[in-house]
Order: C-alpha cells, then structure tokens, then sequence
C-alpha cells in the first residue's frame, strides 16, 4: 500500500540531487525520476512529462490488479527491468540494465525517497 502523501512540496534541486545520487548508487540506471505526489516530475532523465505520464500508466496497470494501490513494481524483459516505488508520498521509476538486484535496487530507492521527503540532503560525493 503506498504511503501517505508527502505534506511539504520537495524542491526541484533537492529532487535533482537526490535523483544524481540515486544514479551513482546504481551503476546498472540506464534513466530514472522521481515524482511527486501529485504524480509530476520533479527530476529525470530526459522527457520528464513521459515519465510522469508513463509512470502513471504503469501503476495503473498494477492497482488494478490487486485490491488496494501497489507499493511497488517490478518488470523484467530481455531488454532491461523497470522498478517504480511510491514511499513518503513520493514516488521513484528506475530503468535499468538486465539483472539488476532488485532488493538493492528498491532498497535505494527507498532510502532515497525517504531521505528526500525528509529534507535530509544527499551525502557528499567523492571528488
């Protein structure tokens, strides 16, 4: 069940970096954004309009399968894996290369989401 909606809109450049981080991270990311609970984006890799409105397709898809709202998703094909999680009111889609871990993955996402919708700032990255 997806949480309850973030109650402090997350700004941009939080979510940006957050969304850099999410990246670095995960070296197998081939694209990724972050939501926010109104299901816009607040950072992406590329067309963030797409991913808003792709994002919103997909859980749609797996709702309706199931008789309360999905937490996550989870696609494997022979061309990559999509992963989206909504937590804290925000949500993460992740696009990513065959075979990626997907508990490490949804546990990044996670910790992202979390630390984002918390106001934590990212950790410093190494020069």
């Amino acid at each position: 069940m997806p949480d309850a909606a973030a109650t402090e809109v997350v700004p941009a450049d939080s979510a940006e970096a957050a969304l850099a981080y999410l990246s670095e991270m995960s070296p197998d990311l081939r694209g990724a954004a972050i939501l926010a609970a109104d299901g816009s984006a607040l950072a992406a890799a590329g067309e963030p309009a797409r991913w808003a409105e792709d994002a919103a397709a997909l859980f749609a898809v797996a709702d309706a399968a199931e008789a309360a709202p999905v937490e996550q998703v989870h696609v494997a094909t022979e061309q990559g894996e999509v992963f989206a999680l909504r937590a804290e009111g925000l949500t993460a889609v992740v696009v990513a290369e065959r075979f990626a871990l997907a508990s490490l993955l949804f546990f990044d996402m996670r910790s992202t989401l979390r630390d984002l919708a918390r106001g934590k700032p990212t950790p410093d990255r190494a020069p």
